[in-house]
């Protein structure tokens, strides 16, 4: 996958370890529409696939959880919601997600699917604007929903 990666955008995605730096990818792609959606073709079916994988393993296990959870960015985008029981969904306003941030996001957001339709579609959601004990008991109570007992 790397050398696909270096033929389609070049050697300036390469950190000095010789492995994809992820930051100067993300510089190419979301600059480059058609670069993006290429790179997204690639990894996509890579990142179902395993997992897939994961979730066939864990369902094996002699004490299989009754809950895996799993976190997709681009859910909703790449019609993957269809692949699960139940979605949950954990927004914040723009401003508020740009300040948490460690990477900058200008112009990312804009092919997103609007928080207000991810609402809409999911099981479960919250607006992540308190505190981290807020944030941990509203996942507890879905948890609760999901797995009573």
């Amino acid at each position: 996958m790397r050398d696909a990666v270096v033929d389609r955008v070049g050697n300036g995605v390469l950190a000095p370890d010789g492995e994809i730096d992820r930051g100067a990818l993300a510089t190419v792609v979301f600059n480059d529409r058609e670069a993006l959606a290429w790179l997204e073709q690639l990894l996509h079916p890579l990142v179902s696939a395993e997992y897939l994988q994961w979730r066939e393993q864990l369902a094996a296990l002699p004490d299989a959880p009754r809950v895996s959870v799993t976190e997709v960015p681009l859910l909703y985008e790449t019609g993957s919601d269809a692949r699960f029981d139940k979605v949950v969904v954990i927004t914040a306003p723009s401003k508020l997600r740009r300040a948490r941030s460690e990477v900058v996001t200008d112009g990312r957001e804009d092919r997103l699917i609007p928080d207000a339709e991810k609402l809409r579609r999911a099981d479960f959601s919250y607006k992540n604007t308190g505190s981290l004990e807020e944030l941990d008991a509203f996942v507890k109570s879905v948890m609760t929903e999901l797995a009573p007992g």
